[in-house]
């Protein structure tokens, strides 16, 4: 991972922070329209597999959905607050790109929501391996310090107080296994296609529906359901709560290093590049910016997964309003998780463990004299060979 910061292009100065890493990068409007043209793409191979059209109609709707700089994406965002969704104007630019005979079957049998939530589910299936890659660079790095600091004695603290004596290796450990449980979470997501037509009937495609869902679930790599689901947003509910465990996980171990690394704490350290955390007004300081970056990303996820559990409300067979307001917040939703992940492995990859200042801060509290003292750091290292173990079975099963 290196010190300067991956973004996509923003012309914010604020957007940086919450473009951090890869995961932006597959969720922004290119990789929205890639999507939706993948979606096409498939849908037509699916109906010819299935012969509801020629092969060579499949083909020309295929070679003209590859050429993904041939759409202005700037233009259909215009034309989709006429329409109320970006896939109506795709289709209509695509079809006459297709043109001829074979234009005509762009889009047959679907309906907008069916492209828009089958590239929803197609963009999370393509932004969570970043985000997972993300994820394992901060929980090997975590393995790394429990396992160098098992015995390595340091306060616990209860309700912001000194407690009894643990061993860094175990808050180590700790920090592992809430983002490893996460990680797990988004990895068993079952992302499903979706393809019901006008009113989830798939009327429109007669017989051969069931068949032509199959095999677009098959073309995309994403779950076949076994109805459509246009109201039913379960699947945008599953994402959204397993991405608000994510940022719950970082949120809470950049917290716990923001208060290490206090100045009268100072049990840890960021240490990165010249310039790093510096004041303006205060050259004496060095902030864990990487920590205090990761926080604030991860602050921002459980407003938008509110947006999203409230969006799940939707009635009949497509919401009025409800959908759509779904877009934006899950779009964010990835980005700033994705970015607090990449802040969050910055910080560890530059933290560095203050070994004496932790047992000074043992002995100003006098609690290595407390009768359970030795029992409470023998059972630590009990723990953090339990949690290792543990990760690394997971590890070797994926």
């Amino acid at each position: 991972m290196s010190d300067s910061v991956s973004s996509s292009s923003s012309s914010s100065l604020f957007d940086s922070l919450v473009a951090a890493g890869p995961v932006s990068a597959q969720v922004d409007d290119t990789a929205w329209l890639r999507a939706m043209l993948d979606v096409e793409a498939a849908l037509a191979a699916a109906q010819a597999d299935a012969g509801l059209l020629p092969w060579e109609y499949a083909r020309s709707i295929a070679e003209a959905c590859r050429d993904h700089g041939a759409f202005d994406v700037r233009a259909l965002g215009a034309e989709a607050a006429d329409v109320g969704n970006p896939a109506a104007p795709l289709v209509r630019a695509l079809a006459a790109r297709v043109g001829g005979e074979a234009g005509r079957f762009v889009h047959h049998g679907a309906t907008s929501q069916d492209v828009v939530d089958s590239a929803a589910m197609l963009v999370a299936a393509r932004a969570r391996e970043p985000l997972l890659s993300e994820l394992r660079r901060c929980t090997d790095r975590l393995a790394e310090l429990a396992r160098r600091h098992a015995g390595t004695v340091q306060v616990g603290r209860t309700l912001a107080q000194h407690a009894l004596p643990t061993t860094f290796g175990l808050t180590a450990a700790g920090w592992l296994t809430a983002l490893d449980a996460a990680a797990h979470r988004v990895r068993a997501l079952r992302l499903p296609v979706q393809l019901g037509g006008a009113v989830g009937t798939l009327a429109s495609l007669g017989e051969y529906g069931p068949d032509v869902l199959a095999a677009l679930a098959a073309r995309l790599g994403l779950v076949e359901p076994v109805l459509p689901w246009h109201t039913d947003r379960t699947p945008v509910v599953d994402l959204a709560t397993a991405l608000g465990g994510v940022a719950a996980a970082v949120s809470g171990v950049a917290a716990s290093i923001v208060v290490l690394t206090q100045t009268d704490v100072g049990e840890l350290r960021e240490e990165g590049p010249p310039g790093t955390g510096v004041s303006t007004a205060m050259p004496h300081k060095r902030n864990p910016v990487a920590a205090v970056s990761a926080r604030a990303c991860a602050k921002q996820a459980p407003g938008l997964v509110a947006e999203l559990l409230a969006a799940a409300e939707q009635e009949s067979q497509r919401a009025a309003g409800a959908w759509h307001a779904e877009w934006w917040p899950s779009i964010q939703l990835w980005r700033v998780c994705g970015s607090a992940v990449h802040w969050l492995g910055e910080s560890l990859r530059r933290l560095r463990v203050d070994e004496a200042r932790m047992r000074a801060n043992l002995a100003a509290g006098r609690i290595e004299r407390h009768p359970t003292s030795v029992d409470e750091v023998g059972q630590a290292t009990v723990f953090v060979d339990r949690a290792l173990e543990a990760y690394r079975t997971g590890r070797r099963e994926r």
